[in-house]
């Protein structure tokens, strides 16, 4: 089918540029007010498009895929992420999946290493002081936080992201330590300094600070549970830009609370933007609105791999970043 045929629908804006390469290429229809479709406006999408372009937004599950249109053959997903689409039931139907995968692993990790250096030295809190005004002035104890230097970095997942997070963890004197379902070849697992732990708990009731950096699957939902997180160090460091449904959330509010974790840095949550009020005002926990992968770079780079999944599908191949039951 010629690209400009295709019917493509977009269900958030995109940056500009993407937006009118699109429009050039395809048949496109933008979400140009950037409201989140609701779930009817998405079923009646899908039963009008060739090409569906969601985001991490859009819960795309098997009653939605059984509303689907016969025309519908390519979820070209905007996003790294699949875990909000039902890829078993889009297979079945006929209907490919493709994401955005290896752009944003530098951002990622920049923002990883952010939070690893500001959760330990109390930024948000000095911050807050100066924002509100209730600074008195330099006294030697006040906002004594923890030098990173000779810490235990311990990565869950060591996949891209990983890695990247532990040669830049390298650059400023962290140990790193790491829990992965395959080990790393020894020359890569050299050259990043890093030690593998096996078992995944006997690697927490070591690190000073923990970075996740696993999808969310089912196999991954709540890994870091309550039982896990009293394996931790009272004065351990928890930091999450990965899934929000990797840690159970209720567990670490209350650690957190209570002092038996020493903080957190969190850029996702376990119900998405609905975030466990019990967190909110915590002095030990630094919470962003999913912004690590948040620069102009590399939504753009999204955007190009968005585009050339569905040109390669108009030119009657397979998108180059197909999801394949392998990934699942």
């Amino acid at each position: 089918m010629p690209a400009k045929a295709l019917k493509v629908i977009v269900t958030r804006r995109l940056p500009e540029p993407v937006e009118t390469r699109m429009n050039e290429l395809f048949d496109v229809e933008l979400n140009t007010d950037d409201t989140p479709l609701g779930r009817d406006q998405l079923a009646d999408a899908m039963a009008r498009a060739d090409v569906l372009v969601p985001t991490l937004g859009d819960k795309i599950d098997q009653g939605l895929l059984a509303q689907a249109g016969d025309r519908l053959r390519l979820i070209a997903n905007y996003g790294a992420g699949f875990d909000h689409i039902d890829v078993q039931t889009a297979l079945q139907r006929g209907i490919m999946v493709s994401n955005t995968p290896g752009v944003l692993t530098e951002d990622t990790a920049d923002m990883t290493m952010a939070m690893i250096l500001s959760v330990p030295r109390r930024l948000r809190e000095g911050n807050l002081q100066m924002q509100q005004g209730t600074w008195e002035g330099w006294r030697p104890t006040a906002l004594m936080g923890h030098r990173i230097g000779g810490k235990r970095l311990g990565i869950l997942g060591m996949g891209r992201i990983g890695q990247a997070v532990a040669s830049r963890a390298q650059a400023f004197g962290l140990q790193v330590h790491y829990h992965n379902r395959r080990r790393l070849h020894p020359d890569t697992e050299s050259a990043l300094e890093a030690t593998y732990w096996e078992s995944f708990d006997q690697m927490l009731a070591r690190v000073d600070i923990l970075t996740i950096h696993v999808p969310h699957t089912p196999s991954t939902f709540h890994l870091l549970n309550a039982r896990r997180l009293k394996l931790m160090k009272p004065s351990a460091f928890v930091i999450n830009t990965a899934r929000g449904e990797v840690i159970d959330e209720n567990a670490l509010t209350r650690m957190l609370r209570a002092n038996e974790i020493a903080g957190a840095g969190l850029d996702v949550f376990e119900n998405g933007n609905d975030i466990n009020p019990r967190l909110r005002g915590l002095d030990n926990v630094l919470l962003l609105p999913h912004m690590s992968s948040a620069t102009v770079e590399g939504r753009m780079d999204m955007g190009e791999k968005v585009i050339l999944n569905i040109k390669t599908y108009a030119d009657g191949h397979r998108p180059p970043d197909q999801v394949v039951p392998a990934m699942l």
